[in-house]
């Protein structure tokens, strides 16, 4: 772990944030197979279109826009943890019915898209909440370093699954290993459960202070953040991207490369060991260059080598593919960690809910209208074509935290 006082000896804060760390672990190696596995079920199996490659993609982020900026409301009045451990079981639950009815001989796309969008409800309050909930567990000083912890150790699971699940695909099936994540998903409720350092009792809102005006301070506390404000415009590029490219991925690396699914995992899991690398460099490199001006320069850096992609042919040319995802996979890493830092930095504890929410809102949102054009896209243009098209947002992303911060060396400057 990168070095801080937090982890520095033994104490319960230390104990808590491993058992974090552990849940998190299992249930990103169960989400990572099935990233594999789910696509190849709608692909292989059902023979999935991309127009309904992009419905099932889409529907696991539509949450994000029906629910987003409430759930942060909710979620600031409320402890985050049992909100995690029911998101954790909810998941569990709905992805069982996918290998029943594989099994039963009545598995549809249609029931692919509506669990794709249920637990997609249950991720936005795991997402909202699991931000919110660090800063109780780490401490203040300890964000970064916490950060940047737990998202190495969750890119072993990033490293291993997709490997892991092109694997089992073949050995088991695509329906058989979504059954793998439900399971990982109940282990991270049970390692929540263990966890006992005390989160403080939220604030109760002042009398007449609703849901509208609670969610009006979140975004008007990014609104009048000109840093945040700018960060969010570049994480919703960087996302509507990669939905555009989620939606044709697939059929390009099944279709048009001809790769079998371990070689697919063996692709992915190029870019998750960037992650993991990423990850445990991220305090160095926000040390050597700067914890704001890494911020913008880590996009910056990785973003052209992403064009490399769409000029991946069957053969040796497959490589460019793999530069190109580890590269992409490595810069939105960095800027992920020093992002989701800097925002807990500046954001006080009593909002940080609702202006987490308001950012995955806004950032997830648009992720569904990627997802469908990437799908109509391809069908209009071809896969190769709409690969160029997401490539070429994530070159031009950094543009406005660039300029925002464009000056600024450390997140210390901001205050």
């Amino acid at each position: 772990m990168p070095s801080d006082p937090l982890f520095d000896g033994p104490s319960p804060r230390r104990r808590d944030f491993r058992l974090l760390l552990f849940g998190q672990t299992t249930s990103q190696l169960g989400a990572q197979v099935s990233t594999v596995a789910v696509p190849l079920l709608a692909v292989t199996t059902l023979h999935a279109s991309p127009l309904q490659l992009g419905l099932v993609t889409a529907s696991g982020t539509l949450a994000f826009a029906l629910i987003g900026l409430p759930a942060g409301a909710w979620i600031d009045r409320w402890r985050r943890r049992p909100v995690l451990v029911a998101g954790d079981v909810a998941r569990a639950a709905l992805l069982t019915t996918i290998p029943l009815s594989a099994f039963l001989g009545t598995l549809t796309i249609g029931q692919l898209v509506l669990v794709s969008l249920l637990t997609g409800v249950a991720r936005v309050f795991f997402d909202i909440g699991y931000q919110s909930y660090l800063p109780s567990v780490v401490g203040e000083r300890g964000l970064l370093s916490g950060n940047a912890s737990m998202e190495a150790v969750r890119a072993g699971g990033q490293l291993v699954g997709p490997g892991l699940g092109g694997w089992a695909t073949t050995l088991v099936g695509a329906a058989n290993v979504v059954l793998f994540q439900a399971v990982t998903f109940g282990l991270s409720a049970a390692s929540l459960l263990a966890i006992r350092t005390p989160e403080p009792v939220p604030s109760r809102p002042p009398h007449g202070d609703g849901m509208v005006a609670r969610i009006r301070q979140g975004v008007t506390f990014i609104w009048r953040t000109r840093v945040l404000r700018a960060t969010l415009v570049t994480s919703v590029a960087c996302n509507f991207s990669f939905a555009m490219a989620s939606a044709v991925g697939f059929i390009f690396l099944v279709r048009t490369l001809g790769l079998p699914p371990a070689a697919i995992g063996f692709v992915l899991a190029a870019g998750s060991v960037m992650v993991m690398i990423g990850a445990l460099v991220t305090p160095r490199l926000a040390r050597r260059f700067g914890s704001a001006r890494v911020v913008w320069l880590s996009l910056a850096v990785t973003g052209p080598v992403t064009l490399l992609g769409p000029l991946a042919r069957p053969g040796w040319q497959v490589s460019l593919l793999v530069v190109a995802t580890a590269a992409g996979e490595l810069g939105q890493i960095v800027y992920a960690i020093t992002n989701v830092t800097l925002r807990q930095r500046l954001c006080p504890a009593h909002l940080l809910g609702r202006v987490n929410a308001t950012m995955r809102f806004f950032m997830m949102g648009p992720f569904p209208l990627g997802a469908l054009l990437g799908g109509v896209l391809g069908e209009a243009i071809g896969l190769r074509a709409t690969l160029w098209t997401a490539a070429a947002i994530v070159v031009v992303s950094p543009s406005p935290i660039w300029l925002a911060l464009r000056g600024v060396r450390e997140t210390e400057d901001l205050r």
